[in-house]
């Protein structure tokens, strides 16, 4: 009876010394989307060594570029905008799909038809930016708008050969969330997956919640990055988001890509209702929801809704959560949720 005892305190203080035993943190980056990428997995003990997915995660990731980048002469999105007949894949309709919803409940504030804009102001690559006359926009509107594309299974009709698709305000945060999800099924299951400063996290860092931070706005595109405030990436309440899901944040701001003339700013972020570069006073906006991929959609429509109707929006859906940063007339700004 003694000897059981003995053997019984002999492994309760091995489980609580395991317990205690902080797991390996694994990290590695890497390029990927004109961008950065930062992955951080936990091990399983301190002397762990499994092999870092480094290179499965950088060939997910160009598979992913490859159907996306519009700047790729050979992806299937630039082949579509050419009128090329091209097989779309899974992720191009999910994406598509995607766009669709977030289109639907930010009435067109979101558009993944906006391509014709976004080369005509000059925010595509090497392009030059300029002001746009109003008979030129006029013109160029007549074929944006997501009622000029009908989807039928896994084929797009469009009402008219000029429409051209962009979905580089959605695929960034679709890859942050293919990449977690890769992680996860490859038993991973603590991990957080940063692209480009699109976030998804599963699990936890050690018992405690993933933190990310949400950046100061900069007066200017080069200014220096900071940070003021931290936020907790958790599992949400599974009520409202399912198990297998991860929690997921995506910026969209105006400081950082935009041109001046005449003392004006114009920035990238495009308004698919008048095809203008969005004059609202936010100066960035943070969505914290279950898919990477919607608060990358979502953050952008919010840019260009302004804060009352995209507060509005938030309060209707609660999987959604947002950080609005709203400009002051003294220059200063003020953070509202």
């Amino acid at each position: 009876m003694k000897y059981r005892i003995l053997v019984f305190f002999a492994l309760l203080l091995l489980i609580c010394s395991c317990d205690r035993r902080k797991r390996a943190v694994k990290h590695f980056e890497g390029q990927a989307f004109g961008t950065t990428y930062s992955i951080t997995c936990i091990g399983h003990t301190p002397d762990d060594t499994s092999p870092y997915p480094h290179e499965q995660i950088d060939s997910l990731l160009a598979d992913l570029s490859h159907t996306f980048s519009i700047f790729d002469t050979n992806s299937i999105i630039y082949r579509w905008n050419k009128g090329e007949d091209v097989e779309l894949n899974e992720d191009f309709l999910m994406v598509l799909h995607i766009s669709k919803a977030v289109s639907e409940r930010t009435d067109g504030a979101f558009d993944c038809t906006v391509q014709p804009l976004v080369q005509l102001w000059g925010f595509g690559k090497d392009g030059i930016r300029h002001t746009v006359a109003d008979d030129t926009l006029a013109a160029i509107r007549e074929y944006v708008g997501f009622q000029l594309i009908d989807i039928q299974g896994d084929s797009i009709i469009r009402k008219d050969p000029r429409v051209q698709l962009n979905f580089n305000a959605v695929a960034k945060g679709y890859a942050v969330d293919k990449v977690a999800d890769w992680l996860w099924w490859n038993g991973y299951g603590d991990c957080l997956v940063e692209i480009g400063g699109e976030v998804a996290v599963r699990g936890s860092k050690n018992g405690k919640p993933w933190k990310v931070g949400i950046q100061v706005p900069t007066k200017t595109a080069d200014g220096a990055r900071e940070s003021f405030e931290t936020i907790e990436l958790h599992r949400a309440d599974p009520d409202i988001i399912p198990e297998d899901m991860f929690s997921a944040v995506a910026t969209s701001g105006n400081y950082r890509n935009y041109f001046e003339e005449d003392g004006v700013r114009y920035t990238h972020i495009l308004d698919p209702r008048t095809g203008r570069p969005e004059r609202t006073n936010l100066l960035s906006v943070t969505v914290l929801t279950n898919s990477c991929a919607h608060a990358d959609a979502y953050a952008t429509a919010f840019m260009v809704l302004g804060y009352e109707k995209s507060a509005k929006i938030v309060k209707q859906h609660p999987e959604l959560e947002a950080w609005f940063i709203v400009a002051e007339e003294d220059g200063k700004f003020t953070i509202m949720r």
